[in-house]
């Protein structure tokens, strides 16, 4: 590879992951390429893209970003994952399929700046995708109204039934 080959794909691959809300850094050493397509296309589905690259040049696209603790993690075989929408989903499709393969391996990952280990990819990976809790956040603020409305009318309500109390009261 020539010279400004390398540095335009560093330069590509630094504005990359600039761009990126999560990475995730696998080893996929064994993995068949037919698998290797099909985690791709469904990664590209929820708006992840795994790029290989070679380690020097991943080291040096990650200075400058927030991924920069990353650089250490580049050691044999990588595959990097790049979520650019919903952390959660590229978490849980990339340990859905670690799952399944069991060469392939998830080392770290990275939120911004927090740098996450196993345990916190697959505690991210449980959480709901972002479709999923935007739902659950229309649905109670469509039930605030509503009881808002409840509330208020009874306290009319509870006006009345003190009134009426002392009505029979006074009758009796």
């Amino acid at each position: 590879m020539k010279k400004q080959d390398k540095i335009s794909q560093v330069e590509e691959f630094q504005e990359k992951f600039s761009k990126a809300d999560a990475a995730f850094i696998a080893s996929y050493n064994g993995i068949d390429a037919l698998d290797m397509t099909s985690l791709r296309g469904s990664l590209r589905e929820s708006s992840v893209e795994l790029k290989i690259l070679r380690n020097t040049l991943a080291k040096r696209a990650v200075i400058g970003t927030p991924y920069e603790s990353l650089s250490e993690h580049f050691v044999g075989p990588v595959a990097v994952a790049l979520s650019y929408k919903d952390a959660a989903l590229a978490a849980k499709t990339l340990t859905s399929f670690a799952k399944e393969q069991p060469l392939f391996e998830l080392k770290v990952g990275a939120l911004g700046e927090k740098t996450l280990e196993l345990a916190e990819i697959k505690s991210l990976s449980e959480l709901p995708s972002r479709d999923e809790l935007l739902a659950k956040l229309v649905g109670v603020l469509s039930n605030v109204p509503g009881s808002f409305v409840r509330v208020l009318s009874g306290v009319p309500r509870n006006f009345v039934n003190v009134l009426s109390a002392i009505k029979k009261k006074k009758e009796e």
